[in-house]
């Protein structure tokens, strides 16, 4: 009969997913919950287990928390800057309330300050330097418009950026 390794503790699966990036509280929750269901496919999952697994889970979670292994402030600096060369406040602000979070006022001042170069660099890297000597289309207009929304920025920002409007205005 061979050998079956015992699979990791629910510690070192926590341990393993933070150590490759930052996690949010409810994201490794989720996690761990999800692998701790199929490492015990074998044993009949009732209402019990479930609540045990989930109780053990935040038990664990509050610990790593004290220990300063699980930061929701690290969390959060990490998603905002990964996101910010490509996105806009929106799209930021979305995928940080889907982990139940919000940026602190600093930075999100900080977001909305340099938005408008932000939308200008994505918008250069996809479709260039406009020549002066040719006008847009408006469906070409209309699809740079598409572009820019779908990556967060606001309707005056897209505004400003698709029709050249300098930042001072």
């Amino acid at each position: 009969m061979p050998f079956a390794p015992k699979p990791p503790s629910l510690r070192a699966r926590a341990l393993q997913a933070l150590s490759l990036r930052e996690h949010s509280r409810s994201e490794l929750r989720q996690k761990l919950l999800r692998r701790s269901r199929k490492a015990d496919a074998a044993v009949q999952d009732d209402a019990c287990s479930r609540e045990a697994r989930a109780a053990e889970a935040d038990r664990l979670l509050d610990e790593l928390q004290a220990q300063g292994l699980l930061s929701t402030e690290r969390f959060i600096e990490s998603r905002v800057h990964a996101r910010s060369a490509r996105f806009g406040n929106r799209r930021i602000q979305a995928e940080l309330a889907r982990h139940g979070l919000q940026v602190d006022p600093e930075t999100a001042e900080s977001l909305r300050r340099t938005e408008l170069e932000r939308a200008r660099a994505v918008w250069a890297r996809r479709y260039g330097l406009a020549s002066p000597d040719t006008a847009p289309t408006p469906a070409e207009i209309a699809r740079q418009v598409r572009f820019l929304a779908a990556r967060g920025f606001s309707p005056d920002i897209i505004r400003r950026v698709v029709k050249g409007g300098s930042s001072d205005e």
